[in-house]
């Protein structure tokens, strides 16, 4: 009976395992689309601005906190860390190249367009959480975001780093 009650555990434990890959990679196509059409489209109009650049915050979102190249935003509970290098123009990889040596990605998108670089990165972390990075040029922002939430997530954030303008 314990061999039983093991071997069904075991086989519960898989089916879970691989429910939760389909799902990443499901969200993962998903979200590569979502990116590319964020990445494509026109700028969203800027509604904000610091000493450096102009940008544009979908609504809901806020600043809560700024340091030079950095800056903290929420949105609810959410946090986002956009990070810019003004000496860095739309086409630049120095921002891309430098995040993949900080650690693996279980996902790496690029785009191009227009002479503009973009790219996706994901992280998978534990309890269905991601870090989820997209960029375009010298400017990127990073967020913890649930598998379920990664397409409309990172679509959001291309949109922001797809309106900097540095001034």
């Amino acid at each position: 009976m314990r061999v039983f009650k093991l071997t069904l555990f075991y086989i519960v434990a898989l089916l879970i395992v691989s429910g939760c890959q389909a799902s990443f990679d499901k969200e993962q196509s998903e979200t590569k689309i979502a990116v590319e059409e964020a990445f494509k489209s026109n700028p969203k109009e800027t509604n904000n601005k610091n000493n450096d650049i102009e940008f544009y915050l979908p609504f809901g979102y806020e600043i809560e906190d700024e340091t030079p190249n950095n800056m903290i935003m929420k949105n609810g509970s959410k946090a986002y860390i956009l990070f810019y290098n003004q000496q860095e123009q739309q086409n630049s990889k120095v921002v891309y190249t430098s995040t993949l040596k900080q650690k693996e990605f279980e996902v790496d998108e690029t785009f191009e367009k227009d002479n503009r670089f973009g790219f996706m990165l994901i992280k998978k972390m534990e309890n269905d959480l991601n870090e989820l990075t997209v960029g375009i040029g010298g400017v990127k922002i990073s967020a913890e975001v649930k598998t379920k939430n990664l397409a409309s997530e990172a679509a959001a954030m291309m949109d922001i780093v797809r309106s900097v303008k540095v001034k």
